[in-house]
């Protein structure tokens, strides 16, 4: 695995941010989810490899909004366009609070969050294992 790679921000967003915590895929589906939250604003874009981690997906993606609304608005948006282009319906959990939504897109598994919830969850961390460096002070 490689360490995590930053890429720029989209041109006039000054938060956005793309950070792989895998190699590049070449995976359709990936790049369709990555490129549809990247058009919706949302912040802090994390995309985690689960092959040989996990049956549940190939990949995983986390992501930010700013509020509750936002969040929802990604959250139906990105549902829809994967009907409208062939992907097939996505199962929306957590939709009504929008505090944690989790779009269950087959091959993926997208969690859309607010900023205070996904810091307090951490779902990098908990993923990440194996591919995170270790942490100073513990042999």
């Amino acid at each position: 695995m490689t360490q995590a790679q930053t890429s720029p921000a989209a041109a006039g967003t000054e938060t956005a941010k793309v950070v792989r915590m895998t190699k590049p895929a070449k995976d359709e589906l990936l790049d369709f989810v990555l490129k549809q939250l990247d058009d919706d604003q949302a912040q802090e874009v994390v995309t985690i490899d689960l092959e040989g981690k996990s049956s549940i997906a190939d990949h995983m993606v986390i992501a930010s909004g700013r509020s509750t609304r936002q969040v929802a608005s990604i959250a139906q948006k990105l549902a829809e366009k994967l009907k409208q282009n062939g992907y097939g319906p996505v199962k929306l959990e957590g939709l009504p609070a929008a505090d944690w939504v989790l779009l269950d897109a087959g091959d993926i598994v997208v969690h859309l969050f607010r900023p205070e919830v996904r810091s307090f969850y951490n779902l990098e961390r908990m993923w990440a294992f194996g591919d995170a460096p270790p942490v100073a002070g513990t042999a």
